[in-house]
């Protein structure tokens, strides 16, 4: 009974830590208009979720996150403005295939679905990159393509719980406010610790 008692309690206590950086992120995204708050706020949560998976789950929360949205402000949209150039990309390929109903449209459809595919991926492990490793711009992006090159098992598990995610706030919309960010970036951080875990084992025996 004890037992099932603090497991109770471990669980609330979780369930808490989630929603309140859930809503850290959503202030701190408005507190920069959005444009600019949105991602030193995810930088942020990417930062405690990270902590968290390292086993220190006792830091002050409001403090990391307030730190780092601080310290990350202009390099976090530094990599804002990357990703906004790689969306708007996948956005007018998306464009360019719908309305153009040509022949040669066909050809490339399947080369253009993959880069689309590839850029979405690469962007999820930007963000778990970020806070894990100290690099800079280039080899950011370039470690977070090849590990999703080398990474086909933790891409379906992003994927899958990404998805998974997005299908309960569909139905249970207020979850969505309370957890849709923290349990989405929760799912990414995990996946990638796995894969920098992977390469650190691999690193050790070639060493």
């Amino acid at each position: 009974m004890n037992t099932l008692s603090n497991r109770a309690f471990a669980a609330t206590e979780w369930i808490t830590k989630f929603a309140y950086i859930n809503l850290l992120w959503i202030g701190f995204s408005l507190a920069g208009l959005i444009v600019l708050g949105f991602f030193p706020a995810t930088i942020s949560m990417f930062t405690i979720i990270r902590k968290w998976l390292k086993g220190e789950t006792e830091i002050p929360i409001f403090r990391t996150f307030w730190t780092t949205w601080k310290s990350e402000f202009f390099r976090s949209n530094g990599l804002g403005l990357l990703v906004a150039a790689v969306v708007g990309l996948i956005v007018f390929n998306l464009v360019f295939v719908e309305r153009s109903g040509t022949g040669f449209t066909s050809v490339i459809q399947i080369p253009i679905y993959l880069f689309m595919f590839a850029a979405i991926m690469t962007i999820l492990y930007l963000f778990p990159v970020y806070v894990h490793f100290e690099l800079k711009w280039f080899q950011i992006v370039k470690n977070s393509f090849l590990m999703m090159l080398i990474s086909p098992i933790e891409n379906i598990v992003m994927i899958a719980g990404i998805v998974a995610v997005l299908f309960v706030v569909k139905f249970i919309p207020a979850l969505g406010f309370f957890f849709g960010g923290s349990l989405i970036a929760a799912i990414i951080m995990s996946a990638a610790y796995l894969v920098f875990g992977k390469m650190d084992r691999k690193r050790r025996v070639t060493e």
